[in-house]
């Protein structure tokens, strides 16, 4: 069996560090908002290129709690991708705005900026671009677009921290960039954590309200918030793992080009695109396969940990019938939710398990073509 993910891995590597860190924790009787929370904000804004970085209790917090300090609320929309895990669109509706779903790009999987401006309407108060699979969204074309027409930008960085689209890290073009530390995370907690990023000073102390219950001053409240604290020992695990990110993602790049190499002459085998004057740090390896649902059933009985992100694009789901979309609205994204697959990636994965997922992979596909 090889894995999706194999974490066990990684902690034979910090596991000795992040024991002492958490037990440094536990002793000092700070836990909730101490020293490695302060800490870790500052080192994770210098790494990302911005003034300020919050902690949170997860990248969903993150994108809900970004819209409520823009002022965005009912009766507002927010553009956004259908292609994307759906804590995107559920920031959105948590905030009372509606999502308005474009379509994506058909090798990269991200949104089509190119779209984007056909669907803005005087209600557009938003954009939020999704870096999926850690790859950078096209964000001269989207910050043009909302410095065109007024609109704020929510950088939805869960599955892309350390990736940047010409030398700059994602997380820094936009009002805010929002993070997750989910533990399959390419830096990822041993729990629930999020991140996220600014520049403004007024949009920081915002964020410090509302992820304590709406208030600046201890039992002073101005408006509903929330609790949404990133917890001190995951706070602690973090600047264990931190000092490792880019080498990890280092690993993710040359295990990708691997995989890239191995299936290079599979026409039937689609291998993801990284664009030009971007970095990808491959949260996802994802390639695209015909008749993906067979091919997906063989590989689990042959034991290669595949995963479908995602089967079913967020327009067409059911928290979403109320909107009005129908099949074929999206067409490259509902092409790609019926085609895409998800192999092995992690950064401590060998050479010869790569062979080995690579091989099944072909067998599976061709068995198939063939048959």
């Amino acid at each position: 069996m090889i894995p999706i993910l194999d974490l066990k891995r990684q902690y034979l590597q910090t596991g000795e560090k992040i024991e002492k860190a958490v037990i440094e924790v536990l002793k000092s009787g700070s836990y909730i908002l101490g020293a490695n929370n302060k800490a870790l904000q500052e080192e994770f804004a210098k790494y990302v290129g911005t003034n300020f970085s919050l902690g949170l209790n997860s990248g969903t917090d993150a994108l809900h709690l970004a819209l409520r300090a823009l002022d965005i609320g009912k009766g507002d929309e927010v553009i956004t991708t259908a292609f994307t895990f759906v804590a995107t669109a559920s920031a959105i509706g948590l905030s009372g705005a509606t999502p308005v779903f474009v379509d994506s790009v058909e090798g990269t999987f991200n949104i089509d900026a190119d779209k984007i401006e056909a669907a803005i309407t005087p209600k557009t108060k938003a954009i939020i671009p999704v870096h999926l699979y850690g790859q950078a969204c096209d964000m001269d074309k989207i910050m043009a677009i909302a410095k065109k027409h007024n609109l704020k930008v929510v950088e939805d960085c869960c599955q892309a921290i350390g990736a940047e689209y010409k030398g700059k890290k994602v997380g820094s073009f936009g009002d805010f960039g929002c993070f997750s530390f989910f533990p399959t995370k390419n830096l990822g907690g041993m729990g629930d954590g999020g991140m996220i990023t600014m520049n403004d000073e007024k949009l920081r102390d915002r964020i410090l309200a509302l992820r304590n219950h709406g208030g600046a001053i201890r039992y002073y409240h101005d408006e509903l918030g929330v609790n949404s604290r990133l917890d001190e020992i995951q706070a602690a695990i973090l600047r264990v793992k931190m000092p490792y990110i880019d080498e990890w993602n280092a690993k993710r790049r040359e295990n990708a080009y691997r995989y890239n190499k191995l299936f290079e002459k599979y026409s039937e085998i689609i291998t993801p695109k990284e664009l030009e004057n971007t970095y990808c740090v491959y949260h996802q390896y994802t390639i695209k396969v015909k008749n993906r649902d067979e091919v997906y059933k063989m590989l689990q009985e042959k034991g290669i940990g595949a995963m479908i992100y995602y089967p079913v694009p967020l327009h067409l789901q059911k928290l979403h019938k109320s909107l009005g979309y129908k099949e074929g609205d999206l067409p490259v994204t509902e092409k790609n939710t019926h085609m895409v697959m998800s192999l092995p990636m992690f950064p401590e994965l060998t050479e010869e398990e790569q062979q080995t997922i690579v091989n099944t992979v072909v067998e599976c596909v061709y068995r198939k073509v063939t048959a």
